[in-house]
């Protein structure tokens, strides 16, 4: 096996015990640090190379947001390490008895090409703080992110306890043939698959970080402008390619009629009346992505957007309506600048909905009404859930982050 010596060798310098020092570990995670302060541009022009990614959006999601988790794993550190002391019985009131956290070994974590730099990060910044040494696999759908990191990532990095591997589909099914102590792997549910039947073989335990379809529930009595912006600037953040984005709205035949106008608002504000010539809004990552998401237009029919530049990957903010559940548009997830909207009386028929199809990433609900929003929270179930807002909940280092399966 191609990368066996690469992995022997990381495992060695693990047995050694080198990751394993609070010092070791925090120069470590500040050398993270002195990496996006120094390589801003670079990840700013990679990212923009990569998918028209806007300055503000990658400086937001790829770089902000990392710096947030480093701080808080910094400033939190000493106290996760510490042992944490339980209660005993009489039999054993003399002895000590404690849970340890312990690092897993030698761990592989393999990331998408959608939020290049983040995605990579925030599970690196984890690996280092736990003790563990790490293979980072960039994905190689970014190609200029991928180089970035590989050329440049490594100088900021102890080379004996971590790597970077550039690989492709081949090469990554090769590396999953090794026994790692634990895989942390963000993508789609098919390569998620692959993933988690090659960790079954040596027993590895797995973080899949997968997508799904986000629900977006819209009542009746809500600030109609107010949700339309929100629900804009979610679904269309990063052309769409966020995996906890809004996929497609639920609302009522009357809500849909005032939710339109402001919809068509909101996107010409965010985005001028030409969002192909606007510097805030990005392309579709390739070629294959372009093409699927494409297809996706021809479901329902189009009131908002529509347009389309194979050669720039450029689609427009669109929104679909008078669709059916069975549509192609509702069978997977979008990943991309369409919002379909589906017709449903109530919210008892929005919850249905949700809970007949798999359970998803997150769950919004926007209304006015406290209740209503706390029936939605209350009888669904999802990995997130974020009220009268989108995306929001993810800025928080506080909260745990991922799906239920």
């Amino acid at each position: 096996n191609p990368y066996a010596g690469l992995v022997s060798r990381l495992r060695a310098a693990w047995l050694s015990g080198k990751t394993r020092p609070m010092e070791y570990r925090v120069a470590r995670l500040e050398a993270l640090g002195r990496f996006l302060d120094e390589k801003k541009q670079d990840i700013l022009e990679a990212t923009a190379s990569d998918m028209g990614k806007p300055p503000f959006e990658a400086e937001f999601s790829e770089i902000l947001l990392c710096k947030n988790e480093l701080h808080e794993t910094l400033n939190n550190l000493s106290d996760w390490m510490k042992d944490e002391h339980v209660d005993r019985n009489l039999v054993t009131r003399l002895d000590s008895a404690f849970i340890r956290k312990d690092p897993y070994g030698v761990v592989l974590i393999i990331t998408p090409w959608n939020y290049p730099i983040h995605l990579l990060l925030v599970p690196l910044i984890g690996a280092i703080a736990a003790g563990n040494c790490v293979i980072v696999k960039p994905s190689e759908v970014a190609k200029n992110t991928e180089r970035l990191v590989a050329e440049m990532l490594p100088s900021y990095l102890d080379n004996d306890c971590f790597a970077v591997v550039t690989a492709g589909v081949q090469e990554t099914t090769r590396l999953l043939e090794n026994k790692f102590d634990y895989i942390f792997y963000t993508g789609t549910s098919s390569v998620g698959r692959i993933v988690m039947t090659a960790a079954a073989k040596h027993l590895t335990p797995v973080t899949l970080e997968l997508g799904g379809k986000n629900p977006c529930y819209v009542s009746d009595t809500c600030d109609v402008q107010n949700v339309a912006r929100r629900v804009a600037w979610g679904r269309f953040f990063n052309a769409g390619q966020t995996c906890i984005a809004p996929d497609y709205v639920l609302c009522s035949v009357e809500m849909q009629e005032k939710l339109l106008p402001a919809l068509r608002k909101a996107i010409t504000e965010f985005y001028g009346p030409n969002p192909q010539e606007s510097p805030d809004f990005s392309r579709i990552v390739g070629d294959k992505h372009f093409q699927r998401v494409q297809t996706l237009l021809h479901s329902g029919r189009v009131v908002i957007g529509g347009q389309t530049d194979e050669e720039e990957r450029y689609i427009a903010p669109t929104v679909l309506v008078d669709l059916q559940p069975s549509d192609p548009v509702m069978q997977e997830e979008i990943f991309g600048p369409i919002l379909p909207i589906v017709i449903v009386a109530n919210v008892d028929e929005a919850i249905d909905f949700i809970n007949s199809r798999e359970r998803p990433l997150v769950v919004y609900a926007f209304s006015s009404d406290d209740k209503v929003v706390n029936q939605v929270l209350e009888r669904t179930s999802s990995g997130g859930f974020c009220g009268n807002d989108t995306l929001m909940h993810v800025t928080l280092t506080s909260l745990p982050f991922g799906g239920i399966g």
